[in-house]
């Protein structure tokens, strides 16, 4: 929620103003129709002003979970840890997060990424299958942890 917040207020704050002013002084040179940082200001004031209604609606719509409170810490809820093994032994541990806050480089896993979505209310112990593009893999949940 506050890098939502945060895109918004600087998009809103600095960007859209800055560009206000710029197509203000494009519009002052006379013929708009062949006046490039007319055209493009404009453009650009477009797409600054969807996103800032993308913004709007998201902020509206999420709820803020703290996944310190998690309710049943003994199943793979939002906001936990999990760590599990394929059917190679090969173990990988992420977070599941919210799909804005996604970074699987980051080991931050999308709530309704396939994976994400094959484990909700997964126990330890229990062997989940997750259809991915290339094929089905078996997943067994090794350990699950909350902050």
């Amino acid at each position: 929620m506050a890098a939502l917040r945060a895109r918004y207020d600087h998009l809103l704050g600095d960007e859209r103003p800055k560009l206000v002013e710029v197509i203000s002084w494009a519009a002052g040179n006379g013929d708009r129709s062949e006046n490039g940082d007319y055209i493009y200001g404009r453009k650009k004031l477009r797409e600054i002003d969807r996103e800032l209604g993308q913004l709007a609606k998201k902020m509206k719509a999420a709820r803020v979970i703290d996944p310190a409170e998690a309710g049943d810490r003994s199943k793979v809820r939002f906001g936990a840890t999990v760590t599990i093994a394929d059917e190679q032994d090969r173990h990988r541990t992420f977070t599941i997060t919210g799909d804005d806050e996604a970074d699987a480089a980051k080991g931050l896993v999308g709530w309704n990424a396939p994976l994400a979505r094959a484990l909700r209310g997964a126990a330890l112990g229990d062997v989940r299958r997750v259809r991915l593009p290339a094929s089905e893999v078996e997943y067994e949940v090794l350990a699950i942890s909350y902050p």
